[in-house]
């Protein structure tokens, strides 16, 4: 019985410890799923050129902006140092952000599901989605997530 009992313990403390670590290694985002129908904006970030996988999630509702739906699908950003504006990490990618081909950046996209994507020529701090719609996120020189929208 006591044995049965340790066993258990053990293994919801390496469930909690893989949850954990997951989450600190920047693992999908608790809404980890396309949103349905006009529920919010779809955000699908491609960090294969810096290690990871493509990450789907939904930002609920309607967000104001391209970083107001990253953030809502539950991604970080972080700017280039005296360049605000211009994203230069999302979920800690690359790291240090500097390091980074001069020629490899965020580059970021917009489409509907089914679509094809379209280069955003807005800044993601400016640009509106409409709900809906997909917002898509790509590491390197200017080339779409690797998947459609």
């Amino acid at each position: 019985m006591k044995t049965a009992v340790l066993r258990r313990t053990a293994a919801a403390a390496a469930v909690g410890l893989t949850a954990a670590v997951t989450t600190a290694l920047g693992a999908a985002p608790a809404q980890a799923a396309a949103c349905s129908g006009t529920s919010g904006v779809t955000v699908i970030v491609d960090f294969t050129a810096v290690g990871g996988t493509i990450q789907t999630a939904c930002a609920l509702g309607d967000p104001a902006s391209g970083l107001a739906a990253l953030t809502g699908a539950g991604f970080t950003y972080g700017f280039v140092p005296r360049q605000p504006g211009f994203v230069c990490q999302i979920n800690t990618k690359p790291n240090p952000c500097n390091g980074a081909p001069v020629t490899a950046y965020w580059s970021y996209w917009h489409g509907t599901p089914g679509g094809s994507w379209t280069y955003s020529t807005s800044g993601a701090g400016a640009y509106n989605p409409a709900p809906g719609t997909v917002e898509g996120w790509a590491f390197g020189a200017g080339t779409a997530p690797g998947q459609a929208p």
